[in-house]
């Protein structure tokens, strides 16, 4: 939502400070997630000013005491300490954001800012895959959309819309622990239903590092992700810069033979078509426990 909002607002070039009630009742680990999307919303950068809830955290995350206070101390002397309200510093523009108004979405199936409700992400979908390839639409006729295809050398179907890749990814979201538990334990859940991922989704767990894996496991959360297919597997970028993989070749001949525009849902930064995997046409960001529950 805000990545779509900023673009709208055209900030290439800009510093983005985020000021503000809404700025301030935001957790830190929130605050890294809209920062670090700065090169997807086109700033020169995001920046959340040092106040009470950076604190907080620096002394949450293992910093003594003693360099704690002098982090304080060393802003509160320069006059940087706080979150500025409205009105009290005179910015060049202002851009009000009502995070009340933000409600589940995605962004796909091509670029960051192309927010999508997740209500209407099904009604959207189809619109891509019937509107003409002229008009930024997939091209498809209304009598493919349901239609399967075999794999050859298996007992697998595959046709539009199916999700192919699922990949909790990426610095942005994997240094959030909220979103992180809320996949484990969505995945606990699942588990305990006896839901599996179909044979045709290729899944994967990589986080930013080994850190989210030792707070997984301490909550008894990544053997359930496990069984879903979500296995560790590297420490840093993967699914988002590309690096997801091959899809099993069978499987991959079947979408190009058919020119199929099957899904990547991925909780990175960037889903540019053909970056996440050169035959996947739509890629879609989203929470770890979306990509979750759509794997």
């Amino acid at each position: 939502s805000l990545t779509e909002r900023l673009r709208r607002a055209q900030v290439v070039g800009k510093f983005v400070e985020f000021f503000g009630s809404g700025a301030a009742s935001l957790a830190v680990p929130d605050r890294a997630t809209i920062a670090n999307m700065a090169p997807e919303y086109g700033a020169t950068m995001g920046f959340f000013p040092v106040d009470d809830q950076t604190v907080a955290y620096l002394a949450a995350t293992g910093r003594s005491s003693e360099e704690v206070a002098a982090f304080a101390a060393y802003f509160k002397v320069q006059g940087l300490f706080g979150m500025p309200r409205a009105g009290s510093i005179d910015y060049s523009a202002v851009i009000d954001f009502d995070l009340a108004a933000v409600v589940p979405g995605v962004a796909g199936p091509r670029r960051p800012q192309d927010h999508v409700d997740l209500a209407d992400l099904g009604h959207s979908f189809t619109s891509l895959l019937l509107r003409p390839v002229a008009d930024n639409g997939y091209g498809q006729a209304a009598e493919d959309l349901g239609r399967r295809h075999g794999v050859a050398g298996s007992a697998l179907e595959v046709g539009h819309g199916d999700v192919l890749i699922a990949a909790i990814t990426s610095c942005t979201n994997t240094s959030n622990p909220g979103v992180m538990l809320a996949a484990g334990l969505l995945a606990r859940k699942a588990v305990a239903r006896g839901l599996l991922v179909g044979p045709r989704v290729k899944t994967s767990l990589a986080p930013g590092s080994r850190v989210v894996t030792e707070y997984l496991v301490r909550a008894g959360l990544l053997s359930d992700l496990e069984a879903l297919g979500f296995r560790v597997v590297a420490y840093g970028c993967t699914t988002c810069i590309g690096n997801a993989g091959p899809l099993p070749a069978a499987l991959e001949a079947a979408v190009v033979a058919n020119d199929l525009v099957c899904a990547a849902v991925l909780s990175g930064n960037r889903n540019f078509e053909a970056r996440i995997h050169p035959a996947l046409k739509a890629n879609f960001l989203m929470s770890p426990p979306l990509v979750v529950a759509l794997a």
